[in-house]
């Protein structure tokens, strides 16, 4: 595969000259416009940050389009900075009051207000009929208005905006430009939950002209400092300079992001001019790039880490000690050294330095013991039945490469894993009879294991909802971690919540932390940052 991959690159290169020199296909005199080619610009063919929750969506969203009330320092610890709100303040365990910067514009002129930010989290955008997961005394969202034809929520939409915000009771506005978050019950994470992806600000106006919700979820009206001019599902999205832009004029007149699904024809399309920047480079290729002059690649780990994902549900899998096996089958480390060239790291599970005095010291994933994870499948009484594999065509880089190599792994020991290709993810999710083992991945939006293994793994999380996996004691411990205002209580909650999805009932297994690695002329002064997210504002562009 990876002769394959370089052959194909090299007999590219080799038809454009043996010394390639960058160029610019599209420089403008003023401010230039750049071409940047992704693997997939949007899973859910819609621009919309509660529906488009994927690695493919932040390169694009953040620091380009969408902007919440408290932003991600990128170039610095990825650390909480103010962004549309100027301060922000604790009224009490479950409310937060929020200052917003005066004089934003969205893309459309209006200027941002409390009004905009209230309607924002409403429960005609966000929240649909649902009511906080914890009721309480505390007055909650009003009756939801009738919308009007083609503006009903897509499921997935209320789905997300619950995970991200399972207690939220109302926000208000204090002032024009003052508004207070009020939780059904204490939640020290609030502040995080403002960060993440998925609480980005929109304009109420921009909402209510639009025709139906897929007519603005392809442009909504947002406050970043690119705004959408073109979107053409399963092909390109240009943004457009906003040049009204709160933060300074963006450096780029416009950025278009185009779909090149295999990675050869990014790196050819880079090396001929065609691209000025090519993402989702694998790392065995950095040395093949950067053997042309002038050309560069920058990037890598992550706050995300790669998994494999089990359902419980199937046959061959409904005995955790299979799954069990599964994980103690896998040599991460050589995964991590032959197909990354040791550009990443195994994490200590799904967890971040990041969380603090959250993290769980001495916690490792599952070792590698091939000789125990026979012995498991014995116990389990497992006679090699075929377990399905589902798997995307390089959605994650190395992904085949990847999957091919888990399989040998699972096979040595004994583990008939068979590999079923998908063409996309909703025939990854659907349930039914081959639904067995998948790929995923899981982020860490702020510094709290609530947002990573309540999100993604808890009652609310998308493993869950599809009916993959469930653990009545996992369950309970998430309601710890989400309302508990005890520090040592819900560490202890935390701990145990990894013993059980990672050791006793396996719901997924870590296999690496991610990482991420852009092309692009050395000429160009850019700096990557350690997200899927591509910065292009203000003082991250010259030329």
């Amino acid at each position: 595969m990876l002769m394959t991959r370089r052959s194909a690159l090299l007999a590219g290169a080799a038809a454009t000259g043996s010394l390639i020199l960058p160029r610019f296909a599209i420089a403008q005199a003023d401010r230039p416009s750049i071409t940047v080619a992704v693997q997939k610009i949007s899973n859910s063919n819609t621009l919309d940050v509660l529906r488009e929750q994927s690695n493919v969506g932040e390169r694009i969203f953040f620091t380009s389009l969408w902007e919440s009330l408290i932003g991600r320092d990128w170039h610095n610890q990825l650390g909480m900075r103010p962004l549309l709100a100027t301060e922000w303040k604790r009224i009490d365990d479950s409310t937060v009051e929020l200052k917003l910067r005066e004089g934003v514009r969205f893309h459309n002129g209006d200027e941002l207000t409390a009004e905009d930010v209230v309607f924002t989290f409403s429960r005609e955008r966000m929240f649909g009929d649902t009511q906080p997961k914890n009721r309480t005394t505390i007055k909650a969202f009003e009756q939801i208005p009738t919308p009007k034809a083609g503006k009903e929520l897509p499921p997935e939409v209320v789905a997300v905006s619950r995970r991200a915000w399972p207690d939220l009771a109302r926000v208000e506005a204090v002032d024009k430009y003052t508004v207070r978050f009020f939780n059904a019950m204490p939640d020290v994470t609030m502040e995080g939950r403002l960060l993440r992806y998925g609480s980005d600000i929109m304009s109420r106006r921009g909402w209510e002209e639009s025709a139906s919700y897929l007519d603005w979820a392809r442009k909504p009206v947002t406050t970043g400092p690119y705004m959408v001019g073109e979107f053409v599902p399963d092909s390109s999205l240009t943004l457009l300079s906003h040049d009204d832009y709160w933060g300074g004029l963006p450096p780029l007149k416009q950025i278009r992001f185009v779909e090149v699904p295999e990675v050869a024809s990014r790196i050819n399309g880079l090396l001929s001019g065609e691209y000025q920047f090519a993402c989702d480079i694998p790392p065995d290729l950095i040395g093949e790039v950067e053997k042309n002059a002038g050309f560069e690649v920058q990037g890598g780990t992550v706050a995300n880490h790669r998994l494999t994902v089990f359902d419980k549900n199937h046959a061959q899998l409904a005995d955790p000690r299979v799954r069990r096996a599964m994980t103690h089958s896998i040599d991460r480390q050589a995964i991590v050294d032959s197909l990354w060239a040791g550009r990443t790291t195994i994490p200590a599970g799904l967890q971040w330095p990041f969380y603090g005095d959250m993290f769980v010291e001495g916690w490792t994933v599952p070792e590698f013991n091939p000789e125990l994870a026979a012995s498991l499948l014995k116990e389990a009484g497992y006679k090699g039945d075929p377990i399905p594999y589902r798997l995307l065509n390089n959605y994650y880089t190395n992904q085949n490469a990847t999957a091919q190599v888990l399989v040998e792994m699972w096979k040595a020991v004994g583990l008939n894993v068979q590999i079923e290709s998908k063409e996309n993810w909703a025939q990854i999710m659907e349930a039914g009879p081959t639904r067995a083992v998948r790929d995923w991945s899981n982020s860490a939006p702020f510094n709290d294991p609530v947002s990573s293994i309540v999100a993604q793994h808890g009652p609310n999380g998308q493993q869950q909802q599809i009916g993959e996996w469930t653990n009545a004691e996992m369950n309970q411990l998430c309601e710890v971690l989400e309302t508990s205002v005890d520090h040592d209580k819900r560490k202890k909650a935390f701990a145990r919540m990894l013993e059980i999805c990672e050791r006793e009932d396996p719901a997924y297994t870590v296999l690496h932390q991610n990482a991420t690695f852009t092309a692009k002329p050395a000429s160009i002064k850019w700096k990557a940052v350690p997200a899927f997210a591509l910065d292009f504002g203000p003082g991250n562009f010259a030329l």
